[in-house]
């Protein structure tokens, strides 16, 4: 987590212990211990309204992050059949082709990443895309062999670009307004509601109540950690990318 993450989460609790000693001064604990039974029984009613929206937008959050590695990982792929057909292109066709699939491992890795944290993408590396489609399409095949490299590499252009545009879809995909309202209403729901419990310690009442707010406070934090796929503590990296290039002999 970041600097701004652990200053949201000790915000919340310094208010949550204000909030919680004006409470008590205001309302002794004997006025409200009569009522713990039936506090008790809605609490766990409210509780469970926090805990099913939190768990499902964790799931649908975490699927949206694997989705997005798997992206980054099928993009990488394509980019090596590029690349491994470009070296078996005669010339200038191949070394063109060549130096076009390593330029943009280059710059996606160096330029468009971290762009993506901000939710843009580098000209650059949409222009090198236009530049390997454009070179494929010039090539003119001059037997079966080469046709059939044509293919592949047509194939593989095609491929590279259409994953290149899952993965800059997948930088917009963002939790929605709704469900952070629906989340946050119910996590301050949950937790002023432990005001009304009353214990003749107020110790005993303040350690449990301070408790679920750090809980509930981490959670809402762990969530809008996942909220993108390339920003954040669990972002996605380019480790696809930087496997292909660690991996390639020497360019020709």
């Amino acid at each position: 987590m970041t600097a701004k993450d652990y200053g949201i989460i000790v915000a919340v609790l310094i208010l949550t212990f204000i909030t919680l000693r004006l409470f008590e001064r205001f309302i002794p604990h004997h006025r409200r211990e009569p009522h713990n039974d039936v506090a008790g029984f809605i609490f766990a009613t409210v509780s469970v309204v926090f805990a099913v929206p939190l768990a499902f937008v964790v799931v649908a959050l975490w699927t949206n992050n694997d989705t997005a590695h798997q992206t980054t990982f099928k993009e990488a792929n394509e980019l090596a059949g590029i690349y491994w057909i470009s070296r078996q292109l005669p010339e200038p066709l191949g070394p063109q082709l060549e130096h076009e699939t390593l330029d943009y491992a280059h710059t996606v890795i160096d330029d468009e990443w971290p762009l993506l944290a901000d939710h843009q993408t580098s000209p650059k590396a949409t222009e090198l895309v236009y530049q390997m489609r454009d070179s494929v399409f010039a090539f003119k095949p001059a037997d079966i062999s080469q046709q059939t490299l044509y293919d592949h590499a047509l194939t593989h252009v095609e491929s590279l670009a259409e994953e290149r545009r899952l993965r800059l879809n997948q930088t917009e995909e963002s939790l929605p307004p709704l469900l952070w309202a629906i989340l946050i209403g119910s996590a301050l729901v949950t937790i002023a509601f432990t005001f009304l419990f009353g214990l003749s310690s107020s110790f005993a009442h303040t350690v449990m109540v301070m408790t679920l707010a750090a809980l509930v406070v981490v959670s809402l934090v762990v969530v809008r950690e996942m909220s993108y796929p390339y920003s954040g503590t669990m972002k996605v990296h380019p480790t696809a990318f930087e496997v292909f290039l660690s991996r390639l002999p020497a360019p020709r």
